[in-house]
């Protein structure tokens, strides 16, 4: 014989919850931006598609040597512009912190001209020194008349690179200043000169504030050296006036012109990343992935998940 004992609702069993129904918001702005900008791009690619533009021309003239000088002479002043810019500001960056006021006091003045006049003026100024100065003289080395030392070369090597290192005084300045005081104190602590704890200590740490900025201005520059065509420096810009006025195709020309410098920039860009990858080691425990090791981490996903290829 069974007996039926009624539970008491304590034992009953807790009722579920019902499924909760996620309803994503709908963002209609985000579509009607999407077409608005869609519709844009495709007004501009008609517009230059109904233009009168050769486009044959530019790859025609792509690797014309006229155009490839050019663009190895603009290689070039950016890379010896950027080496006296960087040179240059550090040793500003280290007279701007130094207690000598002199010396700070002559950086400070370096950085306020420089920073404070625009660099196509004082190529202008390096070319017409010569209505100043007829001759350089120093005296037991070298002695020239100005126009025959001051080539476009010499002029747009020292437009540019003083004024980058004006630029480049101010990124080092801030980039020793964010490694904390205490360091400098502990490395002197332990006998260390000024400038071992400099070279040993502080700079190594504050590369990781300079590299990103320095990236910059090395990215600016390569646009800025465009501007020595007015000290009639063959760059890039030259070479495409040039050919664009001998072979007709002048707007064609600048396209391509356009184009290099994006290659350029673009190659740059590349290897600002890496640069700012491999000083960031100090301060990540984790380095986040390249997107070369991304889409092999993808690929690689893909092919071992069950059911799919390989």
């Amino acid at each position: 014989m069974s007996v039926d004992v009624d539970k008491s609702p304590a034992d009953a069993p807790p009722p579920q919850p019902e499924p909760i129904k996620a309803i994503p918001v709908r963002h209609y702005g985000r579509w009607v931006a999407a077409i608005v900008v869609i519709g844009l791009v495709a007004l501009l690619g008609r517009a230059f598609a109904s233009g009168n533009v050769n486009w044959d021309a530019i790859p025609e003239y792509m690797f014309n040597a006229d155009i490839l000088k050019g663009l190895r002479n603009t290689l070039l002043i950016t890379v010896l512009s950027m080496i006296i810019g960087v040179v240059l500001g550090v040793i500003l960056a280290v007279m701007r912190q130094s207690k000598n006021p002199v010396t700070s006091t002559v950086a400070w003045f370096y950085v306020w001209f420089f920073r404070g006049t625009p660099v196509y003026v004082q190529l202008f100024l390096w070319f017409n020194l010569g209505l100043v100065f007829q001759y350089i003289d120093i005296m037991p080395i070298y002695k020239d008349e100005w126009s025959d030392f001051m080539t476009p070369f010499l002029c747009a090597l020292l437009g540019l690179g003083l004024n980058e290192a004006a630029y480049m005084a101010e990124i080092c300045r801030a980039g020793l200043n964010a490694v904390d005081e205490g360091q400098t104190e502990a490395a002197h602590a332990l006998g260390m000169s000024h400038a071992k704890t400099l070279r040993r200590i502080v700079v190594p740490q504050a590369m990781r504030v300079i590299v990103p900025p320095t990236g910059n201005e090395v990215i600016n520059m390569l646009k800025t050296s465009s501007l020595v065509i007015a000290v009639q420096y063959y760059d890039l810009l030259q070479a495409a006036q040039n050919v664009g006025r001998d072979s007709g195709v002048v707007v064609e020309m600048l396209i391509l012109a356009a184009v290099w410098y994006l290659i350029a920039t673009t190659v740059l860009s590349i290897g600002q990343y890496y640069l700012e990858r491999y000083y960031a080691r100090g301060s990540s425990r984790q380095l986040p992935l390249t997107p070369l090791q991304r889409a092999k981490s993808k690929l690689s996903g893909g092919f071992n998940r069950p059911g799919g290829m390989g």
